[in-house]
């Protein structure tokens, strides 16, 4: 297949994947609410903090050295696969050791347990790593889509079957090994691949700076987007970040699936074009404006309906959250195109680039977060929100140079859905104002959020109706 049709085809079955999984997650967690208690998820969750960092390690980046690469050599490829084994045992073996520490820290000894059974997963992850890469690389996402959501399946059963046997906490584990071992076994049934007995220091030696810098982006990138719970739950206490981490998990949901479906696929179609500047161009705006026409009026509608939103779905003892929600949501807006350009580093080689940048960024995003608490959870969004304005123009500049596309193009058409967002949500508050008082908010979103897709799809299309046709054709055309 073309290029096109190959990425269309990926963003198709990443999607399923995306969305199945999910589905069966959300399944299963109200599932398992039912017959665990709230103690053994905090237990879990515990275990997720520490577990989270570390995962930032496991390959070292070593995966998106392979996807970027236009050579690969089995002299790499093994390599790469024997370090990634090593380390992943390294990993296991320092959190089985440290899992005493961190129950000391949380003050909860039946931590250790727990962290020493989970440690495994990173040893049982470490043998596939590679495949997973390989498959990516060759955008055979129609065979990653088959093993992640059928880890997800059997995880979900082991996981339920558990809890029914009155395992407990247990049931939790159990279900996050079954998901790594099944991962593991299928990629290795769906890669042709094979490791040999072969390590070659120097062959690793060619991905180390491009692998190392990108660690080093992960790294920065994990404590400016985790430092605003640090503080926010350290200074302000348990309720104030209660309220944030709310807010931002509603604004960040939207964007993460449409991030975690195109970006996966952007990566390795991106790195087949690193030599034909012209077409990468091309192909960055097509996919900047179709994330645009999803995630705006997202954003825009959120911000228009914050309230009745907040007050249907969550109850009035959330309503401090309504205005969290109207200053993040520029915030996810902004961060809905942002999240792109990490994809332009990579595919041109050039992590160093990228890992400097999320050192100067993450300085300035988390001194905001410190100047803004003493304003409180809204002074600390607040400051999020001028920090990524101020960051914008530089976090597109930057990458753009390395394939030589002004700004200007990009706000060229992006402008069409903003407006557009911009109308719908005129509307909606408009609407919102005039609608009788006696009406309820969930009769508020049932009448508005109809009006708002109507409106935003007139508007779309009078301002740019051969995107709307493109996009239709796409989503149709066959796999």
């Amino acid at each position: 297949m073309s290029l096109k049709a190959t990425y269309v085809t990926g963003v198709k079955w990443s999607a399923t994947s995306q969305f199945g999984r999910q589905g069966i997650q959300w399944v299963t967690i109200a599932i398992l609410a039912r017959l665990l208690v709230p103690e053994d998820f905090g237990l879990v969750g515990m275990t997720t903090v520490v577990i989270g960092f570390l995962a930032l390690f496991k390959d070292l980046g070593t995966s998106a050295a392979v996807i970027q690469r236009q050579d690969l050599p089995e002299e790499l490829l093994s390599s790469v696969f024997w370090i990634n084994v090593f380390f992943g045992l390294v990993v296991m073996v320092l959190l089985y050791a440290a899992s005493p520490l961190v129950a000391a820290f949380f003050q909860e000894p039946r931590v250790v347990p727990i962290l020493q059974v989970l440690s495994t997963t990173f040893f049982i992850s470490g043998l596939s790593i590679l495949h997973q890469a390989l498959l990516q690389r060759e955008m055979a996402f129609n065979h990653l889509a088959k093993v992640e959501l059928s880890a997800t399946v059997v995880g979900a059963f082991t996981g339920i079957g558990a809890a029914l046997a009155g395992w407990g906490v247990w049931s939790l584990v159990f279900q996050s090994l079954a998901v790594a071992l099944v991962t593991t076994v299928l990629l290795w049934v769906f890669s042709a691949w094979r490791p040999k007995l072969i390590f070659h220091v120097n062959e690793l030696r060619s991905v180390a700076y491009y692998s190392l810098n990108l660690l080093g982006f992960s790294i920065f990138n994990y404590f400016s987007r985790n430092a605003d719970y640090l503080l926010i739950g350290r200074f302000l206490g348990a309720e104030a970040l209660g309220y944030y981490t709310l807010a931002y998990r509603i604004m960040l949901y939207p964007l993460q699936n449409v991030s975690a479906v195109l970006g996966r696929v952007m990566f390795p179609a991106f790195s087949r074009l690193q030599k034909q500047l012209e077409r990468f161009r091309r192909s960055y705006l097509r996919v900047a404006v179709g994330i645009a026409l999803v995630t705006f009026p997202l954003m825009m509608g959120l911000m228009a309906l914050a309230a009745p939103f907040v007050l249907a779905i969550l109850g009035e003892r959330w309503e401090s959250v309504i205005i969290l929600l109207i200053i993040l949501a520029p915030v996810g807006l902004v961060q809905s195109i942002g999240s792109t350009v990490g994809t332009i580093y990579q595919a041109m080689g050039r992590t160093d680039w990228m890992f400097r940048w999320g050192v100067g960024s993450s300085v300035l995003v988390i001194a905001a977060f410190v100047i803004g608490l003493r304003w409180g959870i809204i002074g600390v969004a607040a400051a999020y929100a001028i920090a990524t304005g101020l960051l914008a123009y530089p976090s597109f500049a930057i990458p753009f140079r390395l394939i030589k596309l002004p700004v200007r193009k990009l706000a060229v058409v992006l402008w069409r859905p903003l407006v557009s967002g911009l109308i719908m949500g005129a509307v909606l508050s408009i609407t919102q104002h005039v609608l009788p008082e006696q009406i309820t908010s969930a009769q508020q979103l049932a009448l508005l959020i109809p009006l708002g897709g109507l409106v935003y799809f007139i508007a779309i299309w009078g301002l740019d109706r051969p995107l709307l046709l493109d996009v239709w054709n796409l989503a149709k055309s066959k796999s």
